[in-house]
């Protein structure tokens, strides 16, 4: 699922060397943390959210079919 992220979100962004994805498995739940460059934020959410929209609909349609529960949380990485 991580890499399916990092693959969809580096084709989406100016600079996808700066994307990070980290991955916190819960007992029920993992939490994806995706963290972008400040200046990609706005891209990755999407006008009125449609990108970010769109990201958490193929994340939970992959969980589905492997029968867990992802949650994808965007991030703004501090600093350049």
């Amino acid at each position: 699922m991580k890499d399916l992220i990092l693959y969809i979100a580096r084709g989406l962004l100016d600079r996808p060397d700066k994307v990070e994805v980290t991955e916190i498995v819960g007992d029920q739940t993992t939490v994806l943390e995706l963290k972008v460059a400040p200046g990609d934020l706005g891209k990755i959410i999407g006008r009125q959210g449609r990108t970010a929209k769109a990201l958490r609909t193929v994340v939970n349609a992959a969980a589905l079919k492997a029968g867990k529960r992802i949650i994808l949380e965007i991030v703004e990485k501090s600093g350049s």
